[in-house]
């Protein structure tokens, strides 16, 4: 009698260490995402003393923030085992959109902007979605092919027009420019955004669910989640959160035309890996996706700043990308073999 009251709590305590060091990990990677951002903002700033100037600072994070908040849908889709490569197109479409509402309705309230671009931002998300929960094809197929058919129905739509800045009313245009204590409004907003997200997905059971669906699809269902309705509702928050950076584009540029968001939907993707989110799923952090944000704005910025060829961004951001997941399919494997020399030394007791 003693003995089997004893198992399981020597499992469950050879598993609480294994979880602690997982999330040590985690945070390890936070904060060495951190300290990379001070050096390189150090030796940039050495190299060019404008480079610490306060504009330039409000230029960092304002070109930070827009990816920064795509990071926070693409986190939580990625830690589910899937990918959303349609951000981009929809930051574009929305965008446009937004700003043609804009031109079209001069009195239009500065809410509905934001209302029209997460609206039709989820409408997007919600039949990714549905395409691939219900109809099961592989996410990558389907945001692919949503990459382009939202950019060519972009392109149907924007027919060589540009919205100007003479068609975003004031109001609208004071997010993108105004500060508070030096700080870009945008940036506090999307600031705002991640902390809340970072919040529900360490506290909120159906958040948590993310995760369990992507370290072990088979275990998740078995364990009676919902796993087809949290991936859904994974990539409408992806959606809609491209659909809010869409607006706040406009607010940003104060010009839209149809290369707006070109390109976003690969810098997430680098982003978010770089930031700890292991792109196997399972594990990973809206904090360090944003961090890792700013991190690349920072060395494109640094890169510029130093006048060293723009070439380099994209090369240390694919020397970043890889190293990343290599790190992370190491780290994955590790815990595996862990794993399971606990689970033998369980069945042998």
């Amino acid at each position: 009698m003693t003995t089997s009251t004893s198992a399981p709590r020597s499992a469950a305590s050879s598993r609480t260490p294994l979880k602690q060091r997982v999330g040590g990990v985690l945070r390890a990677r936070e904060t060495g995402i951190a300290v990379l951002i001070v050096v390189v903002f150090v030796a940039a700033t050495a190299k060019n003393e404008a480079f610490a100037s306060a504009n330039s600072v409000q230029q960092l994070l304002l070109g930070a923030s827009l990816i920064a908040l795509l990071a926070v849908g693409q986190t939580m889709v990625i830690v589910t085992r899937n990918v959303d490569l349609s951000v981009g197109s929809v930051v574009g479409i929305t965008a446009y959109v937004v700003g043609m509402s804009f031109r079209d309705n001069p009195d239009m309230p500065v809410f509905l902007g934001f209302l029209i671009g997460i609206g039709l931002g989820a409408v997007f998300g919600a039949i990714t979605g549905m395409v691939v929960t219900v109809f099961r094809v592989p996410s990558l197929v389907v945001t692919l092919a949503g990459l382009y058919l939202i950019r060519g129905l972009d392109g149907l739509l924007v027919d060589g027009v540009i919205i100007n800045p003479q068609s975003i009313p004031r109001e609208f245009q004071r997010i993108g420019y105004e500060t508070v204590l030096g700080i870009p409004v945008l940036f506090l907003l999307v600031l705002a955004v991640v902390v809340i997200a970072a919040y529900v997905m360490r506290s909120f059971r159906s958040a948590r669910d993310l995760y369990a669906i992507g370290s072990n699809p088979a275990a998740a269902e078995l364990a009676g989640i919902p796993s087809e309705k949290r991936v859904f509702t994974a990539f409408l928050v992806s959606g809609a959160l491209a659909g809010l950076t869409g607006a706040l584009f406009v607010a940003l540029y104060a010009q839209v035309d149809v290369t707006a968001g070109r390109g976003y939907e690969f810098l997430v993707v680098a982003a978010v890996v770089v930031g700890g989110v292991a792109i196997f799923g399972g594990s990973g952090t809206v904090v360090g996706a944003a961090l890792a944000a700013l991190l690349l704005n920072t060395i494109d910025q640094a890169l510029v700043a130093s006048r060293v060829s723009g070439f380099w961004t994209d090369a240390i951001a694919g020397a970043l990308l890889l190293g990343a997941i290599a790190f992370d399919r190491s780290l994955s494997l590790r815990i595996a073999r862990r794993l399971r020399s606990q689970e033998g030394a369980h069945r042998d007791v």
